[in-house]
């Protein structure tokens, strides 16, 4: 059930997505009077081979253009008439251009065709996080709450110099008001973060390494930084694991591994961690009564059973009326936007490694939706995310990609001359490859990367 819940909200997130990713150049193009043969959420050819397999599972056409859900599910397309693109090239155009053709019309009327789809995602990402934050606001623990408890060190944490216990006071020599700003990607992605702590009544300065972004997402690392504390009992026990041979049950609160007291969830996992493969001894409190169970670690060092977390620590929520969720939204989305820019930029100078930093639909679906719960809260902010990212993505100035239709129509506008039909053509061809490429590479990483 949890893979199943995994699978549909992803496929339902890009399904949406692209719908309406095209529909921006769909109601662009007709907005011009310009001509749509097909409109396709995923492609009904084997991408990015247009006359390869070529049948779709829905289609129905409606005046001039043909409607269809294709069989291939990584993106889509609208086939506009009279331009060169996945679906169509030079070669099968006339020598005059008809006046309901893309290349017939002005620049500036084809250049806003080909940001359509990237204005209606921008659009939705401002929608949706405008939407989420006018009906929950921005939950959130203050500094001085988190700090009367300090954090939890994670692995990659402890590496880099933090302790449990730890109180955060700044960030890069600034103040800060919330937790969150602790793990906010616009910290992490600085170029030489650094956080003061306060230890034992001293101060203490800790900056990340240039590698560390390396670290924090790789498999082994996922997770393993810097949280707060927090309380839990079991929620469900996983069958046939240790805990359910040794009798843990459901309400269950494990109060000591061995001699160790776990009252805090991070102490429970390093004392299990510490255990693998080793018989121990759990004392659990059930319905108000101590309860001693004997179980064998897994060589993983887990029990194999789901953790509910009670969070103890004290929340906030800071609220919005409606226009200034609207602006806050706004900033939320652009957030989104801008951290997607820094991350590139990341890649580029050789900070983050391209196969770390990479996912493609099996681990985009394992990262943003792997818990398998369905929750419609999460669903949805992880649909304004893609949003933009999606966005940000087709700005790129890869011929095939919007930025790349971009990028030769601006050329068109300063010089006042238009690129070949061929030119075009080939530019195609080079963009449509690295894409394949990229796209290759991706699903290799999902499957096979040691990420």
């Amino acid at each position: 059930m949890q893979v199943f819940n995994t699978v549909a909200q992803f496929l339902l997130s890009l399904t949406f997505l692209v719908a309406l990713h095209e529909w921006g150049h769909f109601i662009a193009a007709r907005l011009f009077k310009i001509r749509v043969d097909k409109f396709y959420v995923f492609f009904d050819f084997l991408f990015p081979l247009p006359n390869v397999m070529n049948f779709a599972l829905f289609k129905k056409k409606v005046g001039d253009t043909e409607y269809g859900l294709g069989w291939f599910p990584l993106g889509g397309y609208v086939s506009i008439a009279g331009m060169v693109d996945e679906t169509q090239d030079a070669s099968k155009m006339s020598d005059t251009p008809e006046p309901w053709e893309f290349r017939s019309k002005p620049a500036w009327q084809r250049l806003v065709v080909m940001l359509g789809g990237i204005i209606v995602n921008i659009i939705l990402g401002i929608l949706i996080f405008s939407c989420l934050t006018y009906k929950f606001g921005e939950p959130f623990v203050s500094k001085a709450e988190a700090n009367k408890y300090g954090i939890v060190a994670r692995e990659l944490a402890k590496k880099v110099g933090f302790q449990t216990g730890d109180k955060i006071v700044k960030i890069n020599g600034q103040d800060f008001e919330k937790f969150d700003d602790v793990l906010k990607p616009s910290a992490l992605l600085g170029d030489q973060t650094t956080y003061t702590v306060e230890r034992n009544g001293q101060t203490k300065d800790i900056v990340l390494p240039k590698t560390f972004l390396n670290d924090l997402s790789s498999k082994a690392n996922k997770g393993k930084f810097i949280g707060l504390p927090s309380k839990f009992h079991v929620y469900e026990v996983v069958a046939d694991s240790p805990a359910s041979k040794a009798g843990l049950k459901a309400d269950d609160v494990i109060v000591k591994i061995d001699s160790i007291q776990t009252n805090y969830y991070h102490e429970f996992q390093e004392a299990v961690e510490a255990r693998k493969n080793k018989a121990t001894e759990i004392t659990v409190s059930r319905k108000g009564q101590e309860v001693k169970l004997n179980a064998t670690i897994s060589a993983e060092g887990t029990l194999g059973f789901q953790a509910q977390q009670d969070n103890f620590i004290k929340s906030d929520t800071t609220t919005y009326g409606f226009l200034s969720s609207i602006s806050r939204g706004t900033e939320r989305a652009f957030e989104v936007f801008f951290l997607n820019i820094k991350g590139f930029g990341k890649i580029f100078k050789g900070e983050v490694e391209a196969s770390k930093a990479l996912s493609g639909p099996i681990g985009m679906a394992k990262n943003l939706f792997g818990s398998g719960v369905w929750d419609w809260v999460h669903f949805w902010e992880v649909t304004g995310l893609l949003s933009m990212a999606l966005a940000f993505m087709n700005l790129l100035p890869i011929p095939a990609l919007d930025g790349g239709h971009a990028v030769t129509l601006i050329w068109e506008m300063v010089t006042g001359k238009p690129l070949s039909l061929k030119t075009q053509e080939v530019l195609q061809q080079i963009g449509t490859f690295l894409i394949l490429a990229l796209t290759v590479y991706v699903f290799y990483n999902d499957i096979f990367g040691n990420r």
